[in-house]
């Protein structure tokens, strides 16, 4: 191939490379699908930081219902999907259903609001990444919550017994 030929598909690589880079930066979410039905879809734009690498964000789907006394829980999948196009990354929250509860017997009176979250079974905690925002698809009767968890920048030495 000849030299101009190659520059001429480098230039046209680096173009379109430049053109979806600023058309994601002009409307992030255009990369994202919209909402399916019975579900909105959650924006979570999380701060600069220092060392982004030493941060993680925790999801927390769940419901304020009324509970009492009672530990309660919601099981669910916080299942990781990639837009199609862009390669960027959407966590969607399906199959939520009752999970486990305590059997306490609770004094009269005991039932209040609260916030019951979902477990997934799977703790992962999702790399953070100011860059981008961090989009989730939750059914409509949930709400999410979300941690942000960091670590020191020097690691601590294990030492044997």
């Amino acid at each position: 191939m000849k030299t101009v030929q190659k520059i001429t598909l480098c230039a046209a690589a680096v173009a379109a490379l430049t053109s979806a880079a600023v058309m994601a930066e002009a409307d992030p979410m255009k990369a994202f699908p919209p909402a399916e039905e019975g579900y909105q879809r959650v924006v979570i734009q999380l701060p600069k930081v220092k060392n982004p690498e030493l941060y993680r964000v925790q999801l927390i789907p769940g419901q304020v219902m009324n509970a009492d006394c009672n530990t309660r829980s919601l099981r669910g999948d916080i299942e990781e999907k990639t837009a199609e196009g862009w390669g960027y990354n959407y966590w969607v929250v399906e199959k939520v259903g009752p999970g486990p509860s305590t059997m306490m017997a609770c004094p009269p009176g005991s039932t209040r609001k609260k916030f019951v979250p979902v477990y997934s079974g799977d703790d992962d905690l999702i790399r953070y990444n100011p860059k981008l925002p961090l989009v989730v698809y939750v059914p409509n009767q949930l709400e999410l919550r979300y941690k942000i968890w960091s670590a020191p920048e020097q690691a601590t030495i294990a030492k044997q017994p």
